[in-house]
């Protein structure tokens, strides 16, 4: 029985409701990099990081590799840098909105 594409996607977005997912997918828009890259940057235990890249690679949004003695990271598709870049400009774009409106009400108090 398939699941319905709304469940699939709360789904996806749950997946990408966790801070060291996120920066993992941002670090790998650059290109594939080592568990240990990934370790110094984040800043993490090497086992939560590893829970982490364990869901984001059961959700399909990482593929994992052996490059000699380094496990390596990349995005599955270009579409998950696409996403995270929508939702830079949603959360843009929705800051602005409150700092116009934060203008606003500032304006609107001066103006009684």
């Amino acid at each position: 029985m398939s699941v319905p594409l709304y469940q699939a996607k709360a789904e996806l977005f749950r997946t990408l409701g966790h801070p060291v997912r996120i920066r993992v997918l941002e670090l790998l828009q650059d290109g594939p990099k080592p568990v240990r890259d990934l370790l110094a940057v984040i800043e993490v235990e090497a086992s939560n990081l590893s829970q982490q890249l364990a869901v984001l690679r059961r959700a399909g949004m990482v593929t994992s590799y052996r490059d000699g003695p380094l496990v390596m990271y990349a995005l599955s598709t270009p579409d998950v840098a696409d996403l995270l870049a929508a939702g830079r400009r949603i959360l843009g774009a929705m800051l602005t909105d409150r700092g116009a409106l934060l203008e606003e009400l500032r304006a609107d108090g001066r103006e009684r």
